[in-house]
C-alpha cells in the first residue's frame, strides 16, 4: 500500500505533511485482500467526503465487524503500539508512521508505553550493573 495524500476536512490541500509521510507501508495479504473488497468511491477513496464523516462510517464498519470502537489515529497507535511490545526497532516503526524523525515517536509512544520505558530503565540498569 502506498501513503501518497492527505486529506482534510478544512482544507483542499491533498500534499502530506511532512517527505517523510510519503511511504509504502506493508501490509498482509488478507487485509489487502479485505480492503479490495471495499467499494471504491469515484474519487479513489474508500470513504466520500461529503461531511467529512470518516468516523461515523468507520464506526459503522467496526460495528458491522464486532470490533470495539476506535478512532483511525486509535487503529495508528494500536498497530505502533502492537509493533513496540514486539520489539520491533524503533526507526522502522518511525518510517512506517511517517515520522520525520526518530524523537517524534520516541516523544509519542513512550508515553503511551510506560511498562516499555520501565523495562528499559530495568535493562539498562542490569547492563550497568553486569560490568
Amino acid at each position: 500500500m502506498k501513503v501518497r495524500h492527505s486529506i482534510s476536512p478544512t482544507s483542499d490541500d491533498t500534499s502530506l505533511k511532512t517527505q517523510n509521510a510519503k511511504r509504502d507501508v506493508s501490509i498482509k495479504k488478507e487485509v489487502f485482500d479485505l480492503i479490495s473488497k471495499i467499494l471504491v468511491k469515484e474519487n479513489d477513496y474508500i470513504f466520500g467526503f461529503a461531511g467529512f464523516e470518516q468516523s461515523e462510517l468507520l464506526a459503522e464498519l467496526l460495528t458491522g465487524l464486532n470490533i470495539d470502537k476506535t478512532t483511525f489515529h486509535g487503529l495508528r497507535d494500536t498497530h505502533a503500539s502492537f509493533l513496540f511490545a514486539q520489539d520491533i526497532d524503533i526507526a522502522y516503526v518511525s518510517k512506517r508512521l511517517g515520522h520525520i524523525n526518530i524523537q517524534t515517536t520516541q516523544n509519542y509512544y513512550l508515553e503511551l508505553m510506560p511498562e516499555k520505558k520501565h523495562q528499559q530503565d530495568a535493562d539498562a540498569l542490569n547492563l550497568l550493573n553486569s560490568l
